[in-house]
């Protein structure tokens, strides 16, 4: 299997001090690249001593944007991403090109239980992550923001408009993926607790959190989301409108008329956010990236 490595790092020269020689032990022919993402550290030095490549940007774009770098220059059939923090082994490489044998197009590794590595906010947002997901999609998903996973480069290609370029980029991809119909799979890895300083902060993950649940429900299927909330918003209108008879006999208030017309625009808005996404996912093999860049 022709692979190439993908690890985004910024500020990482100690965990990857420890992965790459691993890595260079293990995949001896894989090609592996690393994305510096504005790193003040000696990371760069770190990746030209253990001989792998090495890509920087001038500044931190985001987790996001370094794994856009390397997905455009790679030049593997299947891409493995994995952190460059210390939490992700080199040997469960293996554990995912095995599953993607098997005929997935993207394979997550996922973390079991709460880990070394997650306060119980951010696992507890996970989780709820993982059970919206779930439902949004009909399918259990075990791990919805793992960054360690491996993918069809040229099926991920066709995505890289769509990701962003902060740390959201494993949800985009895997939901982007269920929703153009593609295998995807779940493998458990085992997680170290990170070296370093993490780059997360608990106040921007609070809004991320919520941008993410909306993003997740809004990208795979709008209309999952929107008629829910059309029809509890215009069935409390329909509820004030027999209180109001119950109490003042049958009239119809500007309370009842407001409730049911927000219910009716949100139902619409919904259906045109529906047809919307599915003319985004229309011919996703028809793309630019089909082809092999350089």
């Amino acid at each position: 299997m022709n692979v190439s490595i993908v690890i985004p790092a910024k500020n990482e020269a100690l965990g990857l001090a420890v992965l790459l020689p691993e890595l260079r032990q293990l995949y001896p022919q894989a090609e592996i690249i690393v994305v510096n993402d504005g790193s003040t550290d000696n990371t760069e030095q770190v990746c030209r001593e253990a001989q792998v490549e090495v890509i920087t940007h001038p500044y931190s774009k985001g987790n996001g944007a370094a794994v856009k770098s390397g997905a455009r220059v790679c030049r593997g059939d299947y891409i493995v991403f994995m952190d460059g923090d210390g939490q992700h082994t080199a040997a469960d490489v293996a554990k995912l090109l095995a599953k993607v044998a098997e005929g997935y197009e993207l394979v997550v590794g996922a973390r079991s239980g709460r880990g070394a590595q997650a306060s119980v906010a951010r696992w507890s947002a996970n989780a709820v992550y993982n059970r919206f997901a779930s439902w949004m999609v009909g399918r259990k998903i075990d791990d919805l923001t793992s960054g360690f996973r491996c993918v069809d480069r040229r099926k991920f290609l066709n995505f890289l408009y769509l990701l962003p370029n902060g740390f959201s980029y494993p949800t985009t991809s895997t939901m982007a993926f269920f929703r153009a119909g593609y295998s995807v799979g779940f493998v458990p890895i085992s997680v170290a607790k990170r070296l370093g300083k993490s780059h997360i902060s608990l106040v921007k993950d609070g809004v991320r959190f919520l941008l993410i649940i909306f993003k997740v429900g809004t990208l795979y299927s709008p209309l999952k989301v929107y008629f829910p909330a059309a029809i509890f918003t215009a069935g409390l209108g329909v509820v004030n409108y027999l209180l109001t008879i119950l109490n003042s006999g049958f009239r119809f208030t500007n309370g009842t008329t407001l409730l049911v017309l927000t219910g009716a625009i949100m139902f619409l808005i919904g259906l045109l956010s529906e047809q919307l996404t599915n003319l985004q996912f229309k011919d996703t093999t028809g793309r630019p990236g089909d082809r092999r860049l350089g």
